[in-house]
């Protein structure tokens, strides 16, 4: 069994320390509490203080929690609130569909996926929650890039592979598949990504009405397209699996 890293393990209990008080701590508190020498403790709190998860008050010089565990915790909880949210939509959707559900959102200049349905048949299936799916291409990452403006900033900055020959790399055109996804509300890959495979997605908002992720119909082409189209009617159930999650998030009527 791979060995545990000493100086995180001192870290995260230094966290949990100045998590648990209802005041700021100081050095000698932290080193006697947690058995450290000062000089290692104080090393591990100017890292800590250096990437935001800790802050010193100026005038006392004691040790408080920073503001950026404050985001990574916002962030969990949006996420968390996201799933848990689309559960029963999802659920549905996957039901009505009779095609697999992914729900996704931006992560490290890609989509991750954090909830997938299986199609609900007894066809062999892998669970893909955790899987990351590229934004150029994909209808998900297409959604995000087109509605979330950091998404839109990185997939521009990053290298667009061309998966298949249908997948769109330039610049020029994917800004205008980018347009399209906009004034229509709802983004398509038909055998960009991966072949004999199409899909459709839509964006959800939360109550700031801003895009948090989208959800996705996933399928062999001949049964989600007919003539080379996305179906009409997955494609009006895709986008009110979307507005009703957003809904459920506070977004009101979209």
């Amino acid at each position: 069994m791979a060995k545990n890293i000493q100086s995180l393990e001192r870290a995260a209990a230094m966290l949990r320390l100045l998590a648990g008080g209802e005041r700021r701590l100081g050095l000698s508190d932290i080193a006697s509490s947690l058995e450290l020498a000062k000089g290692t403790a104080h090393g591990i709190l100017r890292t800590l203080q250096a990437e935001g998860f800790v802050e010193q008050d100026p005038a006392s010089g004691r040790y408080q929690l920073g503001a950026e565990l404050l985001r990574l915790g916002n962030s969990y909880l949006d996420v968390h609130e996201l799933r848990a949210r689309a559960l029963v939509w999802t659920d549905d959707l996957a039901r009505s569909s009779g095609e697999s559900v992914h729900l996704g959102v931006l992560h490290q200049r890609g989509v991750l996926v954090i909830h997938h349905v299986f199609r609900p048949d007894d066809s062999r299936q892998v669970l893909e929650v955790g899987a990351m799916q590229p934004l150029h291409s994909t209808a998900l990452g297409k959604v995000l890039s087109a509605y979330d403006p950091v998404a839109h900033s990185e997939v521009i900055e990053i290298e667009r592979e061309g998966f298949t020959p249908r997948t769109v790399t330039g610049l020029a055109d994917f800004e205008a598949v980018l347009d399209h996804t906009r004034a229509r509300g709802w983004a398509a890959d038909v055998e960009e990504t991966w072949e004999g495979v199409a899909s459709v997605a839509a964006p959800i908002h939360d109550r700031r009405r801003m895009p948090v992720g989208a959800v996705a119909i996933t399928g062999a082409v001949e049964r989600v397209c007919n003539a080379g189209e996305l179906r009409s009617e997955l494609v009006a159930a895709v986008r009110d699996c979307a507005r009703a999650v957003s809904r459920d998030l506070g977004a009101g009527r979209f």
